[in-house]
């Protein structure tokens, strides 16, 4: 299936009317009469999809829901669709990472496309995090002394630097650096850079964070 996409709107007849729209159009729906309702029942590593939230419900509101998601590092991105649209909540959800701010009616075609673009970001937030645990795992594997290598490399010493600054021979830290490239899977310094960089092991000026 193309994706579970989340309603949560306080109206029924309008969740039984998405509902059935969404389905003819190949996804699995669940849907919600509460945003609390939706916040009891997502759990951890949430299968792709999206949410597409009203604005005014009973209870937690549609942007202060998008706050307690965002405070729970969730990766559903949420399509607003409303019937009391203003330019400020359009903005604030916006700025808060909301993919889409809609109007009701919506048409099939603009209610699609929003939902395919949501899900196409979320793709591109899971690959991007699944990287950097991979990345982390990498360097996570370094023995201390090959930790040690790394943090000088990414920092732009060349061996005889490193040697002098370790107490070592070039021809130990060669080793060394070997080791490095080879466990961290990377063919080229700037490639190492990049993962320090990705990670956040460098600091604005160059320098290695512990």
């Amino acid at each position: 299936m193309p994706g579970l996409v989340h309603v949560v709107d306080d109206d029924a007849s309008f969740r039984t009317a998405i509902e059935r729209r969404l389905k003819l159009s190949g996804y699995d729906v669940a849907t919600y009469a509460s945003a609390q309702h939706l916040l009891d029942r997502l759990r951890e590593g949430e299968a792709r999809g999206c949410i597409l939230l009203d604005v005014q419900i009973p209870g937690l509101s549609g942007p202060e829901l998008q706050g307690r998601l965002n405070e729970r590092g969730s990766t559903l991105p949420i399509v607003f669709l409303t019937g009391h649209a203003d330019t400020a909540t359009t903005v604030r959800t916006i700025k808060a990472g909301a993919e889409d701010f809609l109007t009701k009616p919506v048409s099939s075609e603009q209610l699609i496309d929003a939902i395919e673009r949501a899900l196409a970001r979320q793709e591109a937030v899971l690959s991007e995090r699944r990287k950097l645990e991979s990345s982390r795992s990498r360097v996570a594997s370094l023995t201390p002394r090959e930790r040690q290598v790394f943090d000088l490399i990414v920092r732009g010493k060349i061996n005889k630097q490193i040697a002098h600054e370790i107490g070592t021979t070039e021809r130990t830290v060669k080793a060394h650096r070997h080791q490095v490239m080879e466990k961290t899977q990377v063919d080229s310094v700037a490639e190492l850079v990049l993962i320090a960089e990705r990670l956040g092991l460098l600091d604005a000026t160059g320098e290695t964070r512990g």
